[in-house]
């Protein structure tokens, strides 16, 4: 069978590949996609999309029972977990049909399948129909991460369950320990205690949501804490022992053991890259902790191969594989690009109350050099949160005393995933507090409060 020839072919249609591919053909190049399931990765189907959807039934499930508080009258109020579990995998549906709609639109070569590098330019494919082989000058791996196992921890997908499970659950946790606070293990401890599950989350490091501000994780953990769930850090799952219909957790905390006996653990101990099968190795593609090494191009140092997204290393976000991709396919079509700068790269975690940070957190910048000006000015100061009846929260700006850049800023309550782009707009601008507190800021909004901590930043805040 004769190898059908493109200029790129892009493996995977995630976030990061299923983008690449359609600024690729926006360029005028012959692009093919390769995706071995689903049409927008995990990001579109398993991921992002669909725990957002969960996330939103349960947060009108909380607002529900404080009708009260509103004036508002609510009774008997339930929920149905499939209803909720059907709602978000309609949602996912319809993105999955757009990509494919996208594909069509851009003209861009869909083939369904397994794809192995068969030699330099060469794509091996494995359809339902056999196989088929694609050449190109440049091929983009695009092909993601799945979730860590660890041993004893495995997922059974009854009793111990990885995101895609917790995603379309056999029945509702009634006590649910969640191993890992990242942002997919605190988003589904969020939902479900929500939801009235009895909540433990352990997370190995000395504090959850490890990579946030130390202030801001401070501030969840107590809020989480309010809401009924346990939190132990600086704490380690040893075992889990399976019965029928329940689980018993060893727990090592501080050089002793303690037994947790649960009947659902959700794992979230961070993600593996998927680089087994491709055919890597043998075209001397350079591997690191199951990630392929790149440069900050995307490039691995075989001519013609590039890497995005999870597959080339942290941080773990569809944002980041879709800006690379599209950095990527400008660089194949000879245009002029930027490396992206991971401190201007945001994140984002919607738990009850949200998340969202940018650049370094006080102590990274304080370790970088920087003398430090620190702004926080708490929600509780905020006309418009405390009208919305939603005022637990604050919100962290960190300069350089010097020179007034805008290092990080740091976020937790309402609304501040909506928020957050303010800054990093402000960060790709290379602002400083002087254009920052010149801005006129809409009133009443709880992007105010974005304004007064950056005043209280240079001892000029108005509302505390």
């Amino acid at each position: 069978m004769a190898a059908k020839s493109f200029d790129v072919v892009v493996i995977g249609a995630g976030p990061g590949g299923y983008v690449a591919a359609i600024r690729a053909a926006q360029l005028g190049l012959k692009v093919a996609i390769v995706e071995r399931e689903h049409m927008g990765g995990i990001c579109l189907n398993w991921g992002c999309i669909p725990t957002k959807a969960l996330l939103r039934s349960a947060e009108v499930f909380h607002l529900m029972h404080r009708a009260k508080e509103f004036g508002l009258k609510a009774e008997n109020i339930g929920f149905d977990l499939d209803a909720v579990v059907k709602r978000s995998r309609a949602v996912a549906k319809q993105l999955n049909a757009g990509v494919g709609h996208l594909m069509k639109k851009n003209k861009v070569t869909v083939v369904m399948g397994e794809a192995t590098l068969a030699g330099k330019g060469r794509v091996s494919v494995k359809t339902d129909k056999g196989s088929e082989e694609l050449t190109a000058p440049h091929i983009i791996l695009a092909t993601g991460a799945r979730a860590r196992e660890l041993p004893g921890l495995e997922a059974d997908g009854d009793l111990v369950w990885t995101y895609k499970h917790a995603l379309q659950p056999p029945r509702m946790p009634k006590k649910l320990l969640v191993i890992g606070s990242g942002a997919i293990g605190i988003e589904f401890a969020s939902f479900y205690n929500t939801l009235g599950a009895d909540v433990t989350v352990v997370e190995v490091m000395e504090r959850i949501l490890p990579v946030e501000d130390a202030e801001i994780s401070a501030f969840a953990k107590k809020s989480f804490v309010k809401q009924g769930m346990t939190i132990l850090e600086g704490a380690t799952v040893k075992k889990l022992d399976r019965g029928k219909g329940q689980v018993t957790a060893h727990v090592e905390k501080g050089g002793k053991t303690e037994t947790l006996t649960v009947d659902t653990v959700i794992s979230a101990v961070g993600i593996v890259g998927n680089v087994e099968g491709l055919g890597l190795e043998a075209l001397g593609v350079k591997i690191d902790r199951t990630h392929v090494v790149v440069d900050e191009f995307c490039r691995t140092g075989v001519e013609g191969l590039y890497a995005i997204g999870d597959i080339a290393g942290p941080p773990w976000l569809a944002h980041k594989a879709s800006h690379e991709g599209v950095m990527v396919a400008e660089m194949i079509a000879g245009q002029k690009v930027h490396p992206i700068k991971p401190g201007s790269i945001p994140g984002c975690t919607y738990c009850h109350p949200q998340i969202a940070s940018v650049g370094l957190t006080e102590a990274q910048a304080k370790e970088a050099g920087h003398e430090v000006r620190v702004g926080r000015f708490p929600f509780i100061g905020n006309g418009k949160a405390i009208a919305m009846g939603d005022a637990e929260g604050m919100i962290k700006t960190v300069f350089d005393a010097k020179t007034g850049e805008l290092l990080g800023a740091h976020m937790v309550g309402p609304e501040v995933t909506e928020m957050i782009q303010g800054y990093v707009i402000g960060k790709t601008l290379e602002t400083t507090e002087a254009e920052l507190i010149e801005t006129v800021f809409p009133h009443p909004t709880i992007s105010e409060a974005m304004h007064e901590a950056v005043l209280d930043a240079f001892g000029r805040v108005i509302h505390i």
